[in-house]
């Protein structure tokens, strides 16, 4: 579908009056839509999907009207153009695919019940009711819902409840919209609400399986979320409420419907008591995100998916910038360093990579281009690259330009780098255009060359990949006043190095703070003058240093042998960013290994050598005194220390289990996950098994269960591995939403990982029918690509998803995801001898 074929361009709806019968019992809807608007042709096409469509009458008169499903539509014959009022009666089947109207399941003290909730992005409002399904074409939705109601539900929407009459349930007119921002639910919910400084209604609600204290914790940070946003935006919250939701059964993480944004459980509610801090951190980051997309998403719209970044990357950013605001002690840009910005960069190396704003017309490949790692990730990175070239005071202004001319409409790209440029003095949009149409990043190279301090740029790939001649314009951030603010050549030199370095009196470095997505490759001058002040380094630079150097090995510009003896000096810095930085390179060994081979055990005295120091300045359990790095980063050394098999430490964990006596729910949040997996590795049998599958089944924090299916999954006994695999297909086990993290963990698991790759192999068709339709489906063959790595796998993957290839919304990730088990397979074979000798010296 082009420009010129998109619906909106037959009709343009002004506002729905929508009427939704629903019958739990019967799986049942029945709908009746009314919609006015303007034709421009006198045949025009109403989007549905799965909807049995019996009637449609054209200003009171019946017309005749005919599937299109190419278009998923109907055809409608009119008698004339102009304003026209359609109402089209229909029926559809309530379905549990998690999107469109559908079931949540959960259960309270053994009884099975559910509530009703709704997922309409990206093109899933049309499963619901007949609308033009495109996010520009805007307008204003009554909302009249009936269903078989019982004493004690509660019904919501984006707008108030007006009233209740005959048992069905009017809601207030909402602004001007986007069809997949509608949203409402029903069942037996609690809830708890407070009120902005400004006088916006927030609340926060979830089923009753929950403890009500669980709810304040959101409640907290949406409030003040809202507050921040209102102030940064310089823009009041354009609605009366803002309800946030928790469903038990969510495809995606979250979704910024407007005046309802709908959650998984595990990113609303969660133990005031008794939950990490990174999983707070989380949540709270999560809330912010679809807060954020109240304005922007919501107020103003993309005008196409293609444009789906302009949504997406910009709340990525601004999570970050709101949670740094109303909870600075967290430095929550920290958080970014480690998880943001290298999933971006190890993504986007890979080529085939789509860039961040890409063309796309199919519905199937429209949800395809929810890659978390490009459009969220890498397009925050170029925000946050474009928030520290102007600053907040230029951010500021040009947002509430944008807000303005575009409000309860739509935009494009253009339109904002327009407005921060007009705001900023700068040409954003010729700067932006080269980051966000061209697919990848560059290596820059910092060399001494003849005495002169150069650089160079060109496009950093990991694996095999087609130089394409690419170049950026790239905000250096560098210490050296010598180098430019933007490189836009391909090769630049800065001056003499020995005067610019006595000069500087510092190592040279560029990159400062890592906002700006590139990555550096040192000569050996520079990278040991930098190696020899790295205790001088912040932790971000540290970080940023581990970083570079293991892309360059990924990328086989450097050696990831050369990198192991450098490990040990970022060892004992205390800094969370640091150790996370450390054991991401470390953990990129144990591909080099093979289990239970003298490799492995030399691999784990390294692991040793490396944690042993913090593990026994921190410990297993937290004290009062502990600082923000303490609490993070206890978790990732002990988590290396049990990698490494240590005696003390693997005895310690044992120990916190048994003194629980059952009631492992109550162990410490940030360290429980280890405790349980540490006791199914080392002590685990049948019996333990069976009660924490069963604790699995019964627990309703979100938390626990995660840490269960962690544990459960890394057993060594085939017998029981064989039991999960059954349990993938138990709903009541496991649910859709979840399956993805048990099957991850099976296969990661050497235990497991035949029988997980025979089961998606075998059950493939399956798994599509249940989880197809939702956005994250691809994931599963990423998630299968990032544990494989030999070349026997590779050649099974191919088999199996080559011939998928042509598969609406599967054909990039299959070819993505072939060249990244292809590099890896290609590093290991030609690398693994040097990189396991590098280990075995680094233990002498």
């Amino acid at each position: 579908m082009s420009d010129s074929t998109r619906l909106l361009n037959k009709f343009q709806p002004k506002h729905y009056n929508i009427y939704l019968d629903i019958n739990r019992a019967q799986k049942l809807i029945t709908g009746q839509t009314t919609i006015t608007g303007d034709a421009k042709v006198k045949t025009i096409s109403i989007n549905q999907k799965g909807l049995t469509v019996s009637a449609v009458k054209a200003d009171g008169q019946a017309v005749s009207f005919k599937d299109n499903p190419a278009q998923e539509a109907i055809d409608i014959d009119l008698a004339k153009t102009g304003d026209v009022t359609l109402v089209i009666d229909y029926t559809a089947a309530l379905t549990d695919s998690m999107m469109g109207i559908y079931p949540s399941y959960y259960e309270i003290n053994g009884e099975k019940k559910q509530i009703i909730g709704t997922q309409f992005e990206t093109t899933a409002a049309r499963q619901a009711f007949p609308c033009v399904d495109e996010p520009a074409a805007k307008a204003t939705f009554d909302l009249a819902i009936k269903y078989d109601e019982h004493a004690g539900e509660t019904t919501i929407s984006n707008m108030p409840e007006l009233k209740v009459e005959a048992g069905v349930h009017y809601f207030d007119t909402t602004v001007k919209m986007s069809t997949y921002l509608i949203a409402f639910a029903f069942g037996e919910l609690q809830s708890k609400l407070t009120t902005t400084k400004s006088g916006v209604k927030v609340g926060v609600f979830g089923t009753k399986a929950h403890q009500a204290n669980e709810l304040d914790f959101a409640l907290d940070i949406a409030k003040r979320s809202i507050e921040f946003y209102e102030d940064f935006y310089q823009k009041p919250y354009p609605l009366p409420h803002s309800w946030q939701l928790a469903l038990p059964d969510f495809s995606a993480g979250a979704m910024e419907n407007w005046g309802l944004v709908t959650y998984r459980e595990a990113y609303l509610l969660l133990d005031p008591d008794n939950t990490a801090l990174e999983m707070k951190q989380r949540v709270a980051t999560v809330i912010a995100h679809e807060l954020a997309h109240q304005w922007f998403g919501d107020l103003v719209t993309m005008k196409w998916w293609d444009d789906l970044w302009l949504n997406e990357s910009f709340a990525n950013m601004m999570e970050y910038v709101a949670i740094d605001a109303i909870e600075p002690d967290w430095h929550i840009w920290e958080t970014f360093q480690t998880s943001e910005a290298p999933a971006a960069l190890q993504r986007d190396a890979t080529d085939g990579v789509q860039s961040v704003h890409v063309q796309v017309e199919d519905p199937a490949e429209i949800d395809s281009l929810f890659d978390s790692a490009i459009v969220y990730a890498k397009g925050a990175r170029m925000l946050v690259m474009v928030r520290a070239l102007i600053g907040d005071d230029a951010l500021r202004k040009g947002l509430k330009q944008y807000f303005e001319a575009h409000q309860y409409g739509n935009a494009a790209g253009a339109d904002l780098w327009q407005a921060l440029g007009d705001a900023s003095g700068i040409d954003l949009g010729t700067l932006m255009k080269l980051w966000l149409e061209q697919p990848g990043y560059p290596v820059v190279t910092a060399a001494v060359v003849d005495g002169q301090l150069t650089l160079a740029q060109r496009q950093f790939f990991i694996g095999d990949g087609h130089d394409a001649n690419r170049q950026w314009q790239i905000p250096l951030n560098s210490n050296y006043d010598a180098a430019p603010q933007i490189l836009a050549d391909e090769r630049v030199t800065l001056g003499d190095y020995a005067e610019l370095r006595q000069a500087a009196g510092k190592p040279f470095r560029l990159n400062v703070g890592n906002n700006s997505h590139f990555i550096v490759k040192y000569d050996q001058t520079l990278l040991d003058d930098i190696l020899a002040d790295t205790e001088n380094l912040d932790a971000i630079s540290q970080l940023q240093t581990l970083q570079d150097l293991r892309l360059l090995a990924e990328g086989r510009q450097i050696s990831y042998a050369a990198v192991v003896p450098l490990l040990a000096r970022f060892a004992n810095s205390g800094s969370t960013v640091v150790n996370v930085a450390l054991y991401r390179v470390a953990g990129d060994l144990k591909r080099f290994v093979d289990p239970d081979s003298e490799a492995e055990r030399q691999l784990k005295a390294l692991y040793d050598q490396l944690s042993q120091a913090e593990v026994k300045r921190l410990g297993w359990t937290a004290n009062v005194d502990d600082a923000i790095d303490d609490q993070l980063s206890r978790p990732v050394v002990l988590n290396a220390a049990l990698y490494a098999e240590n005696a003390g430490t693997i005895l310690a964990a044992h120990e916190l289990f048994e003194g629980q006596a059952g009631q492992w729910v109550s162990l410490p949040a940030d360290v429980r996950i280890l405790i349980l997996r540490n006791e199914v590795q080392h002590f685990g049998n049948t019996a333990l098994f069976e009660t924490l599958l069963k604790a699995y089944r019964q627990t309703s924090d979100a938390s626990y269960k995660a840490d269960i299916c962690t544990a459960l999954t890394s057993t060594t006994d085939t017998k029981l591995i064989a039991e999960l695999i059954t349990a993938f297909e138990d709903a009541d086990t496991v649910k859709p939403q979840d399956l993805r993290a048990w099957y991850r963990g099976v296969l990661s698991n050497p235990a497991g990982e035949q029988a997980a790759w025979d089961w998606i192999r075998n059950d493939w068709a399956w798994l599509e029918k249940t989880v197809g339709g939702d956005m994250e489906f691809t994931t599963y063959i990423t998630v299968t690509a990032g544990v494989f790595r030999t070349a026997q796998r590779l050649a099974e993957f191919k088999a199996f998803f080559e011939p998928k290839l042509n598969t609406p919304g599967l054909t990039r990730e299959i070819t993505m995801d072939t060249k990244v088990i292809e590099s890896r397979v290609s590093l290991i074979e030609a690398e693994q001898v040097a990189v396991n000798a590098a280990v075995a010296k680094a233990v002498k």
